[in-house]
């Protein structure tokens, strides 16, 4: 069984919807990954770093909505400084993004 939290424990984590604004290429990463920056709305902008290089291309990515958790702290990968965490479903190694089904407002709280 996995590990059981609380309530309290799910409603600490602040994840939100935004749009990829701008990819690159993160050559320094361990594992092919890109560099994203994640517009928020009146959160403002956030970077990451994900491993999606296998199943998106920059081009596919660009205005794309996404969910991420903007209430990590920040976390150093390589010469990059990743202030938020792209979520995914993960099957056989690849990460399939999580998105809204229709378009919303950057910055909608996901519960």
């Amino acid at each position: 069984m996995e590990k059981i939290i609380t309530f309290e424990d799910f409603t600490k984590v602040d994840l939100r919807v935004g749009t990829i604004v701008a990819i690159n290429d993160f050559p320094k990463a361990r594992k092919p990954a890109y560099k994203l920056t994640i517009d928020f709305g009146d959160l403002g902008t956030r970077q990451s770093s994900a491993q999606i290089t296998t199943l998106y291309k920059m081009s596919d990515l660009l205005n794309r909505q996404i969910v991420a958790v903007v209430n990590f702290p920040k976390k150093q990968i390589a010469d990059f400084m990743s202030d938020c965490l792209v979520v995914g479903a993960v099957k056989d190694a690849d990460v399939f993004l999580l998105h809204p089904e229709t378009k919303v407002k950057n910055g909608t709280q996901v519960s």
